[in-house]
Order: structure tokens, then sequence, then C-alpha cells
């Protein structure tokens, strides 16, 4: 070919006539002495591929029919990637799980994509539940990170030939009634974060690991036996419960012992305390000591020490919300405690 072209069209005719030559009309050393159409053959493969009408007529291969005007076909897989019967390629590929063990780096590929865990979690073995749209990682049956898939059918097909296990239900709590439950390590100061924000739990309770428990307005407040420390409004949305670190769908509560609610109070320097925002006098001598008070429906029973300090009637209607007692003052607690304790 030489140049230059007056248009386009001249251009390509000159191309077309040199790649016609190239394929037909010279011998390739390097094929045998064979021209390079004689060695074209259709490539398996999920695009719609046509011999060029040149090296069809040169071959005497027939023309293809012109393609169909409907939608095209779903690519083929090859037989090792294939869907799994009664699903279709992409988003109808079945979730599927895999175990695998964190490395030292804390880095953990699975089919060709990388999650970052970190090396506190190294040496721990994690499942991934994995489809088209989400990957999810849990610890101990526990989620703990979720981030979207990369992973496309051929890859879920190709870890489903490896050994992974079909996937149960989804990890993420679904629908905006679900009851949601997370766990979180209460700060010095008695908050614990939740989304962007930190929300007040109480600082008697500052150290402690506690359940959240959120179900429509309200926030349950439990320790780790399940008991209700205090009830709360929820300040997170319903909708965005689910996207929270660790949220699981909520256990059912372990059965509330029936009769009366037994609550615990820190008698003050001046004798008293207060249950559900009534004052109750059981005397300076009882100062500093931590009571039990029995909630019955007509009066409050005070004890002290396994023996009755007091009852009083009982003229509140406002219900307890607060079960354990306040942290003792620094000045009483010094005070009120026996030297060389």
């Amino acid at each position: 070919m030489h140049g230059p072209f007056d248009s386009i069209e001249a251009l390509q005719a000159a191309l077309d006539t040199w790649r016609e030559e190239y394929n037909t009309d010279r011998p390739h050393q390097s094929l045998g002495m064979a021209f390079p159409a004689s060695r074209f053959t259709p490539a398996s493969s999920p695009l719609e591929l046509r011999i060029p009408a040149q090296l069809s007529a040169s071959m005497g291969q027939p023309k293809p029919p012109p393609p169909a005007t409907g939608p095209l076909p779903a690519p083929s897989l090859p037989a090792e990637m294939a869907p799994m019967p009664g699903t279709a390629a992409g988003a109808g590929q079945p979730a599927v799980e895999v175990d695998r063990v964190v490395p030292a780096s804390g880095n953990v590929w699975i089919g060709g994509q990388q999650v970052w865990l970190g090396p506190a979690l190294s040496g721990r073995q994690i499942t991934f539940w994995a489809d088209a749209i989400s990957l999810h990682v849990l610890l101990d049956g526990t989620r703990i990170k979720t981030v979207p898939s990369r992973l496309g059918a051929a890859e879920l097909a190709r870890l489903a030939t490896a050994g992974a296990r079909p996937a149960g239900p989804s990890p993420l709590p679904t629908g905006n009634g679900a009851v949601i439950e997370v766990d979180r390590t209460v700060n010095a100061t008695g908050l614990v974060s939740l989304a962007d924000q930190q929300v007040g739990v109480g600082s008697p309770l500052a150290g402690q690991r506690v359940t959240l428990r959120m179900e429509g307005p309200l926030m349950a407040v439990l320790d780790h036996d399940g008991t209700l420390l205090r009830t709360m409004a929820c300040p997170i949305p319903v909708d965005r419960r689910s996207r929270l670190r660790g949220a699981r769908r909520a256990r059912s509560l372990p059965p509330q012992p029936g009769g009366p609610i037994t609550v615990q109070r820190r008698v003050s320097s001046r004798g008293g305390l207060m249950v559900a925002r009534q004052k109750i006098h059981a005397g300076m001598i009882h100062a500093g000591k931590t009571a039990a008070v029995i909630c019955e429906n007509n009066c409050f029973r005070v004890v002290i020490d396994g023996e009755t300090a007091a009852v009083v009637p009982r003229t509140t209607t406002s219900e307890v919300h607060r079960y354990k007692a306040n942290a003792t003052d620094k000045r009483y607690q010094a005070r009120f405690t026996p030297k060389g304790r």
C-alpha cells in the first residue's frame, strides 16, 4: 500500500485488498507454507463471530445467516463454569458460602476479590456468603462486614465447582418490621456507637458488653445473659437498622420471671433512695449500702443485708426503667468502706 489516499473510502479499499492478499495469496513459513485463511476456524466464544466475506469465499464456506432481530441468547459458559440447573447466568446464580482462614496480612481473597479484615483476625476462620450483589463476612455465625460483590456468574460457578457449598438465607436482616440486635461495648462515658452517632446508655454500664435490641420505636439494652437493663427511644430509623455493623435478626427474649420486680438501689448519704420516681427513706444507718427493692403492686419492700429495712406504700404510677444500682460516689465509698479492704 502506498499513500497518501484521496479519501477514507480509497484507504479502506486498499486495506481490504491487502488483507485478502495477505490471507489468501501469500503462504506463510510459520504455517508450513499454508495460507492463513486455511487455518481460520470459528472460535467458541459467547460473542457472535462471523468470518469475513472474503475469507468465506476463499475457503468455500457458505455465508452464515444474518443475525436474528430478536433478543440475543444468553452467553454460554464452559462446562466447568455452567450455572446450576434451574438458574440463569448473572443475578440468577445461587449464592455460595466459602470458609477461609485469615492470613497474617489480614487480606482475604475470594474469587478474585480482596476483602480487608485486618491482622487482628489472622488465624481465625471466617465464612464468606457471596452472591452477585453482596459479599458478607461472618465470624462464628455473626456478620462482621458487608461489601459490594464484584463476583459474576462465572466466578460464583467456579467457586461452587471448587467446593463452595450452597448458601443459606442472607445474613442481612430484611424487612422494615424485622427486630434487629447489635452488640456494642459501652465506653468510659456511657456511650455506644450506632451508625454515625454516639448514643448514651448510662455511665454505670461503662466497660460492659451489651446487646441493643431495636423493635419499633424502642431500643432495649440487655446484658450478656439477656437481662433487660433499660429501655429507651430508638435513635436509628427503621430502614437503616439492617445496615448497622454487626446487625442480626433478634433472638427471642428469655422468659421473664413472674411476680414482683426486684431492683437495686444505692442508699444515699441522707439515707434515701428512689424507685419509679418515688422517694423512699431507708435510714441514714444504711447510707452507702446497696438495697434490693421489691416492687409490689401496692408497696415497695426495701431489703438490706438480707433484712427488711422498710415497707412503704406505693404512691407512684410510673414504670420502673432502671434495674441496677448506680455506681457509688467515691467520697461516700471511701467513707463507708472499712479500712484495709
